[in-house]
C-alpha cells in the first residue's frame, strides 16, 4: 500500500495514495519523511528557489535513507520562460544556473551523474482555438504540439485542413496511422489503454504554434518546447543514442556506482558541457514534449505514447470513485518503471508534481503539490517502506 503525505505548512495529513482517504502510519521510514517534508516548505513553481528546494530535499533524504538511486527533476527555468518573455541574457542565465544546481547537488552527494535535458524552447508564433468544434479537441495544459480530435464533423476536418495549408498544423493523423506507427517502431508493444477512448485523430502543430481547447486553463504561453526530436545527455556511464536506453544504462551501472538521475527541462545543448552528447527523443516526426511522455519513455525504456497522451479522455470517469485522486489523470501507477523492481534503495524530489511520484517507481519521493502553478504545499509518497533507513532523527 503506498501512502501520501501531504504538508500544507500549517497542517500535514497521511492518505492512501489510491484511494485518497485519510491513513494512520506511524512507521518510521513515514515518520522521517514527514519531519522532511515539515523542513522543506516549496517557495513555488515561479519562485527562483524552486529548483534549490529540489537540491535540499533530496539532500536530507540522502543523508536519512542512502539510496543508491536518486531521481531528480529541475523545472522552475521551464515554467519562468514559458509563461514569460526574459531578456537574453536573464534567460540564459536562468538556463546556465539550473546546470550549476544540478553540477553543485553532484559534487555534494558524490554521487554518479545522468543529466538530461529535454530541449530548449522556442517563441509562440500563434495559438489555435479549437474549443468550437462541433467534436471535441482535447490537448493538456502542458502540450503545445498535439491534440486530439474525437468525432470530428466534416466541418471540423475541413477547418483542419485549413490551419494545415496555413502552415500551423504540421500533419493530421488517423487513430489506426497513429497506433501502426509507434507498433512499427516497436512490433512488441502491448497497448494497455481502452481504444476506443483515443482520440479519432491527432492533430500535430508546426513548431511554434500551440492548440487551445476545452481543456487548457493556464494562462497563454510566451515560449513552447521547440520540436526536439534530440536532446543532450552528459554522464561519464557511456554513450547512449536514443533516450529509451536511459533505463539500462542506470540499471546496468547500479551495482557499482550511486547514480542520480537529474532532469532540467527547458534546456538545450548550449548549456550542457562541451563533453554531452545528442540522443534521439522520438520516432520518425513524433518527438516527447516535457511531459509525462518525455519521463515514462526514459523510465521504462519503452516510447508507449498511448499510455497518456494528448488527447486520451482520461477526464471520463466516475468522481465518485476515482483512484489516485492525488495523480491527475493517472488512474494507475505505471508499469516496468526505472525503479519499481530495483531492489536498492531509490528516491525521487521534483518541482513536477504527480510526476515524481507516478514515473520512477522509487520507494520514496517529495514533490511540490502545485496545480496549474498554484502552491498547496508539498505531497511525499512511500511506496516502499520495507528497505531500512538510517532512521536519523533531528
Amino acid at each position: 500500500m503506498s501512502l501520501a503525505i501531504i504538508d500544507a505548512r500549517q497542517w500535514q495529513n497521511r492518505f492512501d495514495l489510491e484511494s485518497g482517504r485519510k491513513q494512520d502510519d506511524d512507521h518510521p521510514v513515514v515518520d522521517m519523511v514527514s519531519k522532511v517534508l515539515s523542513w522543506n516548505h516549496y517557495p513555488g513553481d515561479m519562485d527562483d528557489r524552486a529548483n534549490q528546494w529540489v537540491s535540499r530535499t533530496a539532500l536530507d533524504l540522502i543523508d536519512r535513507y542512502e539510496p543508491n538511486l536518486v531521481c531528480l527533476s529541475f523545472v522552475q527555468q521551464f515554467f519562468a520562460n514559458r509563461h514569460f518573455d526574459y531578456p537574453p541574457d536573464v534567460r540564459d542565465k536562468m538556463f546556465f544556473t539550473v546546470m550549476e544546481d544540478a553540477f553543485k547537488f553532484i559534487a555534494i552527494s558524490g554521487y554518479t551523474p545522468v543529466i538530461i535535458g529535454t530541449g530548449g524552447l522556442v517563441p509562440l508564433k500563434g495559438e489555435m482555438n479549437l474549443s468550437g468544434l462541433d467534436g471535441l479537441a482535447v490537448s493538456s495544459n502542458w502540450s503545445a504540439r498535439y491534440c486530439g480530435i474525437h468525432w470530428p464533423s466534416l466541418a471540423d476536418m475541413d477547418l483542419l485542413e485549413s490551419l494545415k495549408h496555413l502552415g500551423q498544423i504540421e500533419r493530421i493523423v488517423s487513430k489506426a496511422e497513429w497506433i501502426q506507427f509507434v507498433k512499427a517502431e516497436q512490433p512488441d508493444l502491448k497497448i494497455h489503454q481502452d481504444i476506443a477512448l483515443m482520440p479519432d485523430f491527432l492533430a500535430v502543430a508546426q513548431q511554434g504554434f500551440a492548440f487551445k481547447t476545452v481543456g487548457t486553463t493556464l494562462r497563454k504561453p510566451v515560449n513552447i518546447p521547440e520540436n526536439n526530436f534530440k536532446v543532450p545527455v552528459y554522464t561519464p556511464l557511456g554513450k547512449i543514442d536514443d533516450l529509451r536506453q536511459v533505463k539500462h544504462l542506470v540499471r546496468s551501472n547500479l551495482e557499482h556506482h550511486k547514480i542520480a538521475l537529474i532532469l532540467v527541462e527547458g534546456v538545450g545543448k548550449h548549456f550542457f558541457p562541451d563533453n554531452s552528447f545528442m540522443c534521439s527523443n522520438g520516432p520518425g516526426w513524433f518527438c516527447n514534449e516535457p511531459g509525462d511522455a518525455f519521463y515514462l519513455t526514459l523510465s521504462t525504456g519503452k516510447h508507449d505514447p498511448f499510455a497518456y497522451p494528448a488527447g486520451y479522455r482520461s477526464f471520463d470517469q466516475d468522481a465518485e470513485t476515482i483512484k489516485f485522486p492525488f495523480s491527475g489523470y493517472m488512474t494507475s501507477i505505471p508499469e516496468n518503471t526505472l525503479a519499481l523492481d530495483y531492489s536498492g534503495k531509490s528516491i525521487a524530489v521534483g518541482n513536477r508534481s504527480m510526476f515524481m511520484h507516478m514515473m520512477f517507481g522509487v520507494d520514496i519521493s517529495i514533490e511540490c503539490f502545485a496545480r496549474n502553478l498554484f502552491n498547496q504545499g508539498c505531497m511525499a509518497v512511500v511506496h516502499n517502506r520495507d528497505k531500512k533507513g538510517k532512521g536519523d532523527e533531528r
